[in-house]
Order: structure tokens, then C-alpha cells, then sequence
């Protein structure tokens, strides 16, 4: 459930109306709703309350602080992939505790920095990696408490760029030579194997793959028993779907189950990064008709949103629903809704029925939450977009829209092309 729904023939955000927060702030903008965030992080934590667990944003799905900020006060962690996601976690209070650090390139400034503040623990992706780890460890007078990315080579059933754990994928660490990796790294100084770690993709809309790298995984800490190698934590990563169209993904209840079912009674803290469940249909972009264009083969409605606001539909062909704002009961039409970037690919939407649209009016992309400005750019120096949090009767701008200034902060012209400019020409 989400909290954007019409009322008196125009769309609200709980208790504010879409318009006026546009019309307050200016598009292109993401809205997110509170409640509704709140009520998707609640519903997943809670599914597992009979386990010991800790549900981890994936905050490279929507890495906004003030969003962080109300997942730690529900208790949550995070899920980091970069020393810049581990800093901005930090900032919104997460307590170091609480965050795990996967990603397939992690650099040493980076693996420096998450030891020297104390997460939780390291998601290793190679044996380089390890021995990396280990050495800086031991210069700082660190132990790193790692687990290790494994393989299970099982298929999500997912686009093809989201997919994570088929043997062609550059994630983890191959199932069947996660003991000898767990072996070497048993056997280095700076180094803690607490953990197993797997994900397998995102946009998952069945049960079964996640059982069946579970599965896989059960093995492999039986064979580390057997070696004497006790883990503590088992990371079974993210990936649960959303409705963008007409998936029917399970509800974290139905996993919750099958999961539990799965692996029977266990002293193990399990750890999960749900990102898009959470965050997907909590949030709208809000965009402008500059312009209405027909051609003899099509219709286009030219909006202020563009590609580098919403990557998804350019990138992997993904439907977002398309609604008014105001929905006047007009005929629909068959129509692309583009963007002003000088790329073909720049499109929101494709020979979709909207409602036929006039310069001025609004529309909101739906389920924009997860992975919108988190991949937003500022390509054809486009100003990033505001973002916007509902709660209840009020809005907060959570992060204030980009100027033309912001585009050329941290740039300089060197001396030897200065001349012109110093003359004025």
C-alpha cells in the first residue's frame, strides 16, 4: 500500500496535494510519502520478528539522509557500496553497527575508512580482496569481520542487467570455491569470518530463487562446520520486487516463510538488504508538459523530466506508470512522454494511453522511489531535481533543487586559457 491517492479530482500525497507542492517548489521533483515509507520498512522487519535478523537498507537505491535518518530511528542498518554511502550513513546516524559493506570494488582509502569507524562487518567479492583486507587491517591494528559474496550461479528471473548471482555475473565468489577462500582467510591475522553473504538480483517477483540459493548456502556452512569455521551471520542480500505494472511479487510475509520454512531452527542473526520493496512506491516524480508535439507517425508529450532524472526506462526499458495530476476526463491517447535531453533514448514512457495532456499540466511517474535520483546525473548540465518528504499535512524539501551554479562548483580553468577571459573577450 502507498499513501498517493486522488482526492477532489486531483492527486495527494497523504494529506497535501501534489499541485501545490509543485507549483511551491517547482519540477521536475520527487515526492516521497512518511507513512509510506515507514509502513514498507515495518512490514519487512517485522515478517521476520520470530528470528534474529537485522534488515539493512540498500541505500544505493535511495540514499537521501533524511530518508536514512527514519530507517535508524525504526532500528534499521544499511547496506553500503562505497566510502561516500558509508559517510552519508554515518552523517544521518546510523550506528556503525548496523551497516554492511558489499560491492565488488572496494578501494583501500574505502576499506580503511569502514574499519577505522567500526561496521558491522565486510561482503567480500574476491580473494584479492581478502588479502587487500587483510593488510589493511593489520596497519591500522584493526580486525576486519568479514563474510564472504557467494556465488550460487541461480537465476533470479530478472532483467539481465540486475541479475547478480549466474556464474557469468562479476559478483561474489564461485559456491564451490567459497571453503578454500574461507580457509585462507581463516588463516590471516587482520581477519574475522563471521559470515556468509549472498544476493542473487533485484526485481525479484518469485519465492523460489531466493529458496533455492538459501539451499545452496546450508551447505556450504555445514561443510564450514565441518572445518571447524563458525559463522554468526547470514546475509541473504535483497532483491524483492515491486508492483511497477502487473508483477505480483510475494509480500515480505510470503518470503518470510518460505525463508524460515527453508532453514528450519538456527542460531544464526540473519541480514537483509531490501531497497526497492521498501522505498519503490514510496515515491512519484513530478514533471511538466513544456510542450505537445504531433507528428504523421506519433504523439509527443515533451515534459521538464528527462533521462538524467529517472535513468530506469532508458536503461532498462522499465515500465513506470503514467498519471495526472489533475485528471480532466479527457480521450486518451496513444503517446511517448520525452524529455528535453538530445538522446533518442530519452523517454519516460513509450506508445502509452495517457489522457491527452496541454502545456502546463502535470503528471506524476509512478513507483520513482528506488533507484530514481540515486542514478539521476546531471548530463546536458541539467540541474538535479528537489526531493520532496510528505508527512501527514505538511512537506519538508529534503534536499533543495541543484542552480546552474551547483554544475560548475569544484571546476577551474587554468591559467594558460585565462587570458581571454581576463580581457574581457
Amino acid at each position: 500500500m502507498h499513501h498517493f491517492h486522488y482526492k477532489e479530482d486531483q492527486l495527494f500525497c497523504e494529506d497535501v496535494p501534489v499541485a501545490e507542492v509543485a507549483r511551491e517548489v517547482g519540477t521536475p521533483l520527487y515526492l516521497y510519502s512518511h507513512a509510506t515509507l515507514r509502513q514498507h520498512f515495518l512490514a519487512f522487519d517485522r515478517a521476520f520478528s520470530g528470528v534474529r535478523h537485522l534488515t539493512c537498507f540498500s541505500m544505493k537505491s535511495n540514499s537521501n539522509m533524511a530518508i536514512l535518518r527514519l530507517f535508524a530511528l525504526l532500528g534499521g542498518g544499511v547496506d553500503i557500496v562505497s566510502g561516500g554511502e558509508l559517510y552519508r550513513a554515518l552523517k544521518a546516524g546510523v550506528k556503525p553497527d548496523r551497516i554492511v559493506y558489499s560491492g565488488v570494488g572496494k578501494g583501500e582509502a574505502d576499506l580503511e575508512y569502514a574499519l577505522s569507524t567500526g561496521i558491522l562487518m565486510f561482503n567480500v567479492e574476491s580473494s584479492q580482496e581478502i588479502v587487500r583486507l587483510n593488510q589493511v587491517a593489520k596497519r591500522i591494528g584493526r580486525r576486519a569481520r568479514l563474510s564472504i559474496r557467494v556465488n550460487p550461479d541461480v537465476d533470479p528471473k530478472t532483467h539481465p542487467y540486475i541479475s547478480t548471482g549466474l556464474k557469468e555475473n562479476k559478483f561474489g565468489i564461485d559456491i564451490s570455491d567459497a571453503l578454500d577462500q574461507y580457509r585462507m582467510a581463516s588463516g590471516l591475522k587482520g581477519l574475522d569470518a563471521v559470515g556468509v553473504s549472498c544476493h542473487i538480483g533485484s526485481q525479484l517477483t518469485q519465492v523460489e530463487p531466493f529458496v533455492d540459493a538459501l539451499r545452496k548456502l546450508k551447505g556450504l556452512i555445514r561443510a564450514l562446520g565441518d572445518e571447524g569455521i563458525r559463522v554468526d551471520f547470514l546475509d541473504l542480500g535483497g532483491g524483492l520486487g515491486i508492483t511497477y505494472e502487473n508483477e505480483a511479487p510475494p509480500h515480505p510475509e510470503e518470503y518470510a516463510r518460505a525463508v524460515q520454512a527453508e532453514l528450519g531452527a538456527t542460531d544464526l542473526t540473519l541480514i537483509f538488504e531490501p531497497g526497492r520493496v521498501i522505498a519503490g512506491n514510496a515515491g512519484i516524480l513530478v514533471t511538466k508538459v513544456l510542450y505537445t508535439k504531433a507528428t504523421r507517425e506519433k504523439t509527443f508529450f515533451v515534459v521538464d523530466a528527462a533521462m538524467n532524472d529517472l535513468m530506469r526506462p532508458c536503461l532498462y526499458d522499465s515500465f513506470h506508470a503514467i498519471q495526472p495530476v489533475r485528471p480532466r476526463g479527457r480521450e486518451k491517447v496513444k503517446a511517448d512522454v520525452v524529455g528535453p535531453i538530445c538522446e533518442s533514448g530519452d523517454f519516460l514512457a513509450r506508445e502509452r494511453e495517457v489522457e491527452r495532456l496541454d502545456p502546463g499540466d502535470l503528471i506524476a511517474v509512478m513507483s520513482a522511489g528506488a533507484y530514481g535520483f540515486s542514478m539521476s546525473s546531471t548530463y546536458n548540465s541539467r540541474p538535479r531535481a528537489c526531493e520532496v518528504m510528505v508527512k501527514e499535512d505538511r512537506y519538508y524539501t529534503i534536499r533543495k533543487r541543484e542552480g546552474f551554479e551547483d554544475l560548475i562548483r569544484g571546476e577551474s580553468i587554468p591559467d594558460f586559457l585565462t587570458e581571454d577571459l581576463d580581457r574581457g573577450e
